[in-house]
């Protein structure tokens, strides 16, 4: 009789930066939940987002490509529906394919009206068996969703309660239908918190404004708004967490947490004040820095299994082959990205571990009018090199200077180093054909 293959589900945050982890050493922070997953699992700190924009990241994330490589290179852009994806290769595999909330690749542009409230066509949902949710939304009190399930239109509703909350209950329901099924399921769970604005349930509003320790890199001119929308944002990450373990417990309790591996992730961070900036599209380190865990599975160490922090720089187009190794199914050869699952499994672990890169690849696209394009490159050994089109801007030894105070792009005595990281993302924008402008050094 051959072996039921292992389910997996994604926990997609939108917009959750990596170091708001107890366990990524944010000391205003209480996320129990996601530090007991990194305790018995695997937890990547160094995970970064291969495009710090919510809608190129979740094509990447979807399809193993880089966004130069496939239809969604800006804000909204639609995904076309003929692009393969991961979801494709579960289809294939005979898995049951479920996907719940935010979407965000429909191409529906918010001035022209609430895109929560349009329906995404069935042309657009990315295949999945069953497609519930929305495109955008950012109300997490006023939540609407649609989509389709067995074979059936599901017309738009407004989910009873906190989105987060909701949509949890949802997965809870639909992973119940698994407990005695010899199926394997690729779930999704997609949820907008903690995107502004940053409402949460009011028993998670713990985090006082003026009891916050800000990081350093937060000017004075803009600590007052930090303080405040800061307090939001951890009380919505506390909920998140909440509801990760809402699904932990569940597993647990009906004896299917060894049979499936959670993947808790976000598309990209947000400054919340640091360079007196707030939100994303940047490559400093809360914009781009994610987090990234595997849970489930078979917990602790045993049988071989890895457990706790690892160096690997997991990128957006990692995710998709990283799932398929996790779950055993072959991992077709126009993904792009790279199959971090031995850190988990501890399967071909040496061999795998020497194959990692040893830097990794971020894009702001943006039009070719725009000057603010930008690429970055991150290395294994601490530093960050980043440059708009045609000319010099970030450099960063991360071992030195965590929290990037001292800039170090016009620093002549960096020189040999700005040349050598320059040849590195010149490399890489090579490897995988993006033909940005980069500066000579």
């Amino acid at each position: 009789m051959k072996e039921k293959r292992s389910n997996i589900i994604w926990f997609i945050a939108d917009q959750m930066r990596g170091q708001a982890m107890g366990v990524n050493g944010d000391p205003n922070i209480f996320t129990p939940n996601l530090d007991n997953m990194s305790i018995c699992g695997t937890n990547f700190p160094n995970a970064i987002s291969g495009y710090p924009l919510c809608c190129p990241f979740r094509a990447s994330m979807l399809t193993g490509k880089y966004a130069n490589n496939h239809s969604v290179q800006i804000h909204e852009d639609r995904l076309d529906p003929s692009t393969t994806t991961i979801t494709d290769v579960f289809n294939d595999n005979q898995y049951d394919t479920i996907y719940l909330g935010k979407w965000h690749l429909a191409g529906i542009k918010e001035e022209k009206g609430r895109s929560a409230l349009k329906t995404v066509p069935v042309i657009d949902r990315g295949r999945f068996d069953t497609w519930i949710g929305y495109d955008n939304n950012n109300s997490q009190w006023d939540c609407w969703v649609h989509g389709h399930e067995d074979g059936k239109e599901i017309d738009h509703y407004r989910l009873p309660g906190y989105e987060t909350d909701c949509l949890t209950d949802m997965a809870i329901e639909r992973i119940s239908k698994y407990k005695d099924s010899s199926n394997p399921f690729f779930m999704i769970v997609s949820v907008q918190p903690p995107h502004l604005p940053t409402l949460a349930p009011p028993e998670h509003r713990r985090y006082q404004a003026q009891q916050l320790e800000l990081r350093p890199n937060i000017p004075s001119d803009t600590e007052q708004e930090a303080r405040f929308q800061s307090s939001g944002y951890y009380a919505q990450i506390e909920n998140v967490d909440a509801n990760v373990g809402r699904i932990v417990d569940y597993l647990r309790e009906n004896e299917m947490i060894e049979d499936t591996h959670i993947v808790f992730f976000s598309d990209h961070g947000d400054q919340m004040g640091s360079q007196g900036r707030f939100g994303k599209c940047v490559p400093y380190e809360e914009s781009l820095r994610i987090p990234f865990i595997i849970g489930g599975g078979k917990p602790m160490a045993y049988d071989g299994r890895r457990c706790g922090n690892t160096p690997g720089l997991v990128n957006h187009v990692d995710i998709a082959p990283t799932s398929l190794g996790l779950c055993g199914v072959d991992i077709p050869d126009w993904m792009e990205g790279f199959d971090y699952s031995h850190r988990r499994t501890g399967v071909n672990l040496e061999k795998r571990v020497y194959e990692e890169p040893d830097s990794a690849y971020s894009q702001l696209i943006g039009d070719r009018e725009s000057a603010y394009a930008w690429r970055c490159v991150v290395t294994r050994d601490g530093w960050k090199y980043a440059c708009i089109r045609g000319g010099e801007w970030l450099l960063f030894n991360l071992n030195d200077d965590p929290y990037e105070q001292n800039n170090l792009a016009f620093n002549t005595a960096f020189h040999e180093k700005r040349s050598e990281l320059n040849n590195l993302i010149r490399t890489w924008a090579q490897k995988i054909n993006d033909d940005f402008e980069f500066p000579k050094v």
